[in-house]
């Protein structure tokens, strides 16, 4: 005779002591649980909610500097270092941790045009007005020491950006020509120039390091080569471009901020139409910077605000503004991939969230299985309309929120006129010209 009998091992359901939870056994059979989705979507619709109410991305100010900061660089060997100039010729060196300047330079007479770390954290330079390149020690004098910097370049024009190499002892510098030192060089290794008019920006790719980037104020983008010496193409937009950031991981995508308020991403491969639009800011773009994971950048704005766009999207995720905040003219995503920091005309550093509802400190290990299983809901039913109208909502200030309205309005009647001017034209006399391309005037081999 054969006798069934119900076997239980105490390992799965007995607790080894009193402060661990409950076990519970589970059937995961979706036959048994036939409200599942509908539960799920109830506990997305929270989590998307709980995420906007928790969204508080400000962290602090950092004050000290006594006229609008115009550039900033990051540290490349320490998180919590940050550098930043003025207008009036001061430098500051920041500690964010304690979120206090731990060093002042008077670095140039007028504006701090450019400044950038070497790649190995000991020194910084700067270019400002006074047609000085300047090398600066990164560890603060001894006692009684004078703050001098370690070299001094006087050139014969004014240099408007810098950038040093990411593995040599190299750097770049712009004005009326893009000029390559070394750094035992009083005189420039090579000049690179293409066309007649200054330079704004100059920018070394940190994948491929021999090439470099650099925006005219004759609305050329130019890519040079510095093993050849020559400029390899140029592309010609419709308005200026002010400055333009290398993707950190793929080599030949870049991003450029332009006066049309709209930021472009090119490959640089292909320079005849850009890979992605990026529209929704309300004035000229004035700074981008991309994040370390290169899937996301920040860009700055003369509308008094910065926004995150994904790589691949044509619309920001994220706006942030404060009522004091003024128009933005640098930003910088820092190496961890966690703040952003803006500099603006009222002389204030800020330090934002990257992900505004983002919860600071230590989590629990129940506190993270939590919040990346609401994550994983909120990707799950993103597109309902409920949840991605709740997602997608930020509160304008007035001005910015009047702006976006009369520039759709605008943008309709011109699709509007253009619609009509086709219906009532020969066939085919009135191309359709993608959004694309309508920003490039032509590209120069």
């Amino acid at each position: 005779m054969r006798v069934k009998v119900l076997s239980r091992n105490p390992d799965d359901y007995v607790r080894e002591t009193k402060l661990d939870l409950q076990r519970v056994p589970r059937n995961y059979d979706p036959v048994l649980h036939p409200f599942e989705v509908a539960r799920e979507y109830v506990r997305a619709l929270n989590a998307t909610k709980l995420e906007r109410v928790f969204a508080k991305p400000f962290l602090s100010s950092l004050d000290g500097h006594r006229d609008g900061v115009n550039c900033m660089a990051k540290h490349p060997k320490s998180l919590s270092t940050v550098l930043s100039g003025a207008c009036d010729g001061e430098v500051k060196i920041w500690n964010l941790t304690k979120r206090q300047c731990i060093r002042t330079i008077q670095a140039h007479e007028g504006f701090v045009r450019g400044m950038c770390a070497r790649f190995c954290g000991t020194s910084f330079f700067t270019v400002g007005d006074d047609k000085t390149v300047k090398q600066w020690k990164m560890e603060s004098p001894e006692y009684g020491e004078e703050e001098e910097p370690i070299h001094t370049i006087l050139g014969k024009t004014v240099y408007t950006g810098i950038d040093h190499h990411w593995k040599e002892p190299v750097f770049a510098t712009c004005g009326h020509q893009v000029d390559i030192w070394d750094e035992q060089r009083t005189s420039p290794k090579c000049s690179l120039t293409w066309g007649f008019d200054s330079i704004s920006c100059v920018k070394f790719n940190p994948i491929e390091t021999y090439l470099l980037g650099s925006c005219a104020s004759d609305r050329n983008i130019v890519l040079y080569d510095m093993r050849k010496s020559t400029p390899l193409k140029k592309v010609i937009l419709n308005m200026r471009t002010n400055t333009l950031c290398w993707n950190p991981m793929e080599a030949f995508i870049f991003t450029a901020a332009n006066e049309d308020y709209n930021l472009y991403t090119f490959d640089m491969r292909f320079l005849e139409s850009p890979v992605m639009v990026h529209m929704d800011h309300v004035s000229a773009v004035l700074d981008v910077d991309y994040s370390p994971t290169g899937k996301e950048f920040v860009s700055a704005s003369f509308d008094k605000s910065i926004r995150i766009f994904p790589v691949d999207k044509g619309h920001s995720r994220e706006v942030y503004h404060t009522k004091r905040m003024q128009h933005v003219i640098t930003v910088k995503w820092t190496s961890d991939n966690k703040y952003i920091l803006c500099g603006s005309d009222e002389m204030n550093i800020r330090l934002w969230k990257a992900n505004a509802s983002e919860k600071l400190g230590v989590l629990a290990p129940r506190e993270k299985a939590a919040m990346n299983y609401n994550q994983k809901l909120k990707e799950k039913f993103q597109f309902h309309p409920q949840i991605r109208r709740i997602a997608r909502h930020r509160h304008l200030p007035k001005s910015i929120y009047c702006q976006i309205k009369e520039q759709r309005i605008m943008r309709e009647a011109r699709r509007r006129k253009e619609m009509n001017r086709r219906k009532h034209s020969k066939p085919g006399s009135v191309p359709f010209v993608p959004e694309r391309k309508k920003h490039i005037v032509a590209v120069v081999k």
